[in-house]
């Protein structure tokens, strides 16, 4: 079977780079060539022209590459059909997660999954939105969950599950003794917010706009790059700042952080599956992603 370099095949045809493939492959750059060499001697032909410093395909390549996606596409449908007689299921699934997922919501999924499937191994890359994005383009991972999607994408997205960005302050905090507030007394007091370019930040900014309110309005005292970074500050008391309740959850339950219910109402977003478009998802893959659109988030947070 010459599936695996078919995989390596392709994956220089749509990365037009063989260094691009050796990372995606996990295989160095000389083990990417030979398995090109050893398809052109199976072929007497060549499957790449180099000579323009570019790397495409040859007409005979073309047309490789046009049977070898449906070669290994029938592989993969064959795979999910002797796994369903079989019922064993291994195999591996990368994910790229976005911080706010892949810190605070993930790891406790992948726990519970390899649980009940010890076989199938799970990595999980964690990046802003844009950087999912590219390594999902690139091949780097089968699928990623973010919050933000671009406004033309050629990749599929499906809604998951909903975050709720919460206003949160020490429990000694005066405010922590009323029943809710408003967005103008939040904007009263010192404010911990992340960087510029933070999902969670873009998100913060577009509500706070809503009514009127711009970042320069608000009593900002320290700019910092995690979430965890804010939960410290704002538990020693510095100021308020708005954070997930994902991420917030263990800190609220002991009682070290008290969430503020805002008046105007709640700050949501939605986290999203995205999938490349037509393809077919190994065993793994599908048995992950219906774990993940089935699992009972609310558990999470008692």
């Amino acid at each position: 079977m010459e599936d695996h370099k078919l995989k390596v095949f392709c994956t220089v045809a749509e990365t037009k780079s063989f260094s691009k493939t050796s990372e995606i492959i996990h295989l160095t750059q000389p083990a990417v060539s030979l398995q090109i060499q050893a398809l052109e001697e199976l072929y007497e032909t060549k499957l790449f022209d180099r000579s323009s410093g570019n790397i495409t395909l040859t007409p005979a390549g073309e047309i490789l590459y046009k049977y070898a996606k449906q070669i290994l596409h029938l592989y993969a449908e064959a795979a999910k059909e002797i796994s369903k007689i079989t019922g064993l299921i291994k195999g591996c699934v990368k994910i790229g997660a976005g911080t706010t997922v892949g810190n605070y919501i993930l790891p406790a999924i992948v726990v519970d999954f390899k649980k009940k499937h010890p076989k199938i191994r799970v990595s999980v890359s964690i990046g802003n939105s844009k950087k999912i994005l590219e390594m999902l383009n690139a091949g780097m991972i089968d699928f990623g969950v973010i919050s933000e999607i671009p406004g033309k994408t050629k990749f599929s997205i499906e809604p998951l599950i909903t975050d709720e960005l919460c206003v949160i302050c020490a429990s000694d905090h005066p405010l922590a003794k009323l029943k809710s507030v408003s967005i103008y007394d939040v904007i009263k007091e010192p404010f911990v917010i992340r960087e510029e370019g933070s999902s969670t930040r873009l998100i913060i900014e577009k509500f706070f706009t809503e009514y009127g309110i711009s970042v320069s309005d608000l009593h900002i005292v320290l700019i910092l790059g995690s979430t965890d970074s804010i939960k410290e500050a704002v538990e020693r008391g510095i100021g308020l700042s708005i954070a997930s309740k994902w991420a917030i959850r263990k800190e609220v339950s002991c009682g070290n952080l008290k969430i503020l219910n805002l008046k105007e109402g709640k700050i949501t977003r939605e986290f999203y599956i995205v999938l490349p478009k037509n393809i077919i998802l190994s065993p793994p893959i599908e048995e992950f992603i219906t774990y993940l659109k089935n699992y009972s988030y609310s558990d999470l947070l008692l």
